[in-house]
């Protein structure tokens, strides 16, 4: 399979996970919504590295969060924003996750919003990179 390919095939989970998030968030599951949110923005940073290096280039999230920085946000191929958004999801998503601590509404919807934003912004960079033409 080819970087463009496992690209295409990556930018295509997102969009179920922000589905999962819409439902967990009417369902009153902010933990959950969190979740699918950061998953959402997790697997589209992804599919952007995987366009730009080897698919399995980072094996954690931390890697994979700070190679999106690194070879995407500091090299001016996308907005400083998005990289500032991922960190924070996965600040949110740790505190949903592990720590017990309370998610409130407002905070899971303004990731989710986040999400959604992240992900288009992906999405496009993929479509001009040619990576997510079919996606």
């Amino acid at each position: 399979m080819t970087q463009s390919q496992h690209a295409t095939q990556l930018i295509q989970k997102p969009s179920r996970a922000l589905a999962s998030a819409r439902l967990l968030l009417e369902a009153a599951d902010t933990d959950g919504a969190c979740n699918r949110a950061y998953y959402a923005m997790f697997d589209a940073a992804r599919a952007a590295l995987a366009s730009e290096t080897s698919p399995e280039a980072a094996r954690t999230h931390n890697g994979l969060i700070a190679a999106f920085g690194l070879r995407l946000v500091k090299t001016g191929r996308l907005p400083k924003e998005l990289g500032r958004m991922l960190n924070r999801a996965e600040e949110v998503r740790l505190l949903a996750d592990y720590t017990g601590g309370v998610v409130e509404r407002q905070d899971a919807s303004e990731l989710l919003s986040q999400a959604e934003t992240f992900v288009g912004a992906v999405r496009g960079y993929l479509e001009g990179t040619g990576a997510a033409r079919d996606a």
